[in-house]
This record gives structure tokens, C-alpha cells and sequence, in this order.
């Protein structure tokens, strides 16, 4: 065998392959965190849709119906993103990372809004077959891989290296 042909079947980047599994974990982590988010954002939107909110008796009820139940699923999200799949990343400055998953959650979901928005009251499907294809695949497809790549480069940044972050320090119980 030549020697190029073995230099390009030897693994030629070792880091580059961590670096890939730890992303592939985090994404795997982030859509099962994301998939109890789903269930509870389908279960209280249709809930919601079906009873209070029902379009037929409340102007704006199916975009109300998401509404309130993005808000839930946010919640669900934040404490399963936090606790779970960026559980290295997280800083000190929790009010800031709250605010910041927030403003990133409602513009991912914003996503989800404005393909129900346009599918029911811009095109005319108004069931709620087209209501949750809509909202719930389409739009959920599109505002999860906008919210992944906002949690991972502004919400729970993986520290610089070498940089001192208090939360993850320890402060040493004796001198060597």
C-alpha cells in the first residue's frame, strides 16, 4: 500500500472527531430535551385549541392556542436545555442566560407563529390537520435548528480555553 493511500485512511484529525461526537451528543441531547418540549407544546395547543381558544368562538384562537403553549414548552425547555444538554456551558450570570434563552426561544418559535400565520389566515387552511402541520412541523423544523445554533453560540457558549469562569472554579482547600 502506498503511502498516501495509508496517510488518507489513518484518522488525520483525532480532535476534529471528539469535537463532532461532543457535538453530535449535544444534539442528540438537545432534541430529546426538545421532544418533551414538543409533546407538551402539541398536548396544550390542541387542549387549548379545542376549548377556550377554539377559533370558531375566539378571533385569533389558534395563534393564541400557540402562544400559550410555546410559553410552556419554553419553560420545560429551559429547564432540560440547563440541567441536561448544556449543563458544561452554563455560566454564572443566570438572569442574563434566562433572558438570553428567552429572547432565543421566542424567536425560534416566532419561526412556528409565522408558518401558522401565513398557512391559516394568508393561504386559507383552517383545520387543524393544516393548523399542526403548520405550526408543528414545519415551523417547529425550522425555529429548533435556529434555536440550537443560538443555545450553542450565544446562550450557553462553551468558555474560551483558558478563560476563568467563577461558576466552574474551585477554589483550592490547600497550598501544594
Amino acid at each position: 500500500m502506498s503511502d498516501a493511500r495509508r496517510l488518507v485512511q489513518a484518522r488525520p484529525l483525532p480532535a476534529l472527531d471528539e469535537r463532532m461526537r461532543g457535538l453530535l451528543r449535544q444534539a442528540a441531547s438537545f432534541l430529546g430535551v426538545g421532544g418533551i418540549g414538543f409533546l407538551v407544546d402539541i398536548a396544550i395547543f390542541n387542549l387549548l385549541r379545542a376549548t377556550v381558544f377554539d377559533p370558531q368562538h375566539v378571533a385569533g384562537g389558534a395563534i393564541l392556542a400557540k402562544a400559550v403553549s410555546t410559553l410552556a414548552a419554553i419553560a420545560v425547555n429551559w429547564i432540560g436545555n440547563r440541567q441536561v444538554t448544556f449543563r458544561r456551558e452554563r455560566g454564572a450570570r443566570l438572569g442574563r442566560e434566562a433572558l438570553r434563552f428567552l429572547a432565543a426561544s421566542l424567536l425560534g418559535s416566532s419561526v412556528s407563529l409565522a408558518c401558522l400565520a401565513i398557512s391559516h389566515y394568508a393561504l386559507g387552511f383552517t383545520s387543524p390537520a393544516a393548523d399542526n402541520l403548520s405550526a408543528n412541523v414545519l415551523g417547529l423544523a425550522l425555529g429548533t435548528a435556529l434555536r440550537f445554533q443560538l443555545y450553542r453560540t450565544w446562550v450557553f457558549p462553551a468558555p474560551a480555553v483558558g478563560a476563568w469562569d467563577p461558576a466552574r472554579s474551585r477554589v483550592p482547600t490547600s497550598i501544594p
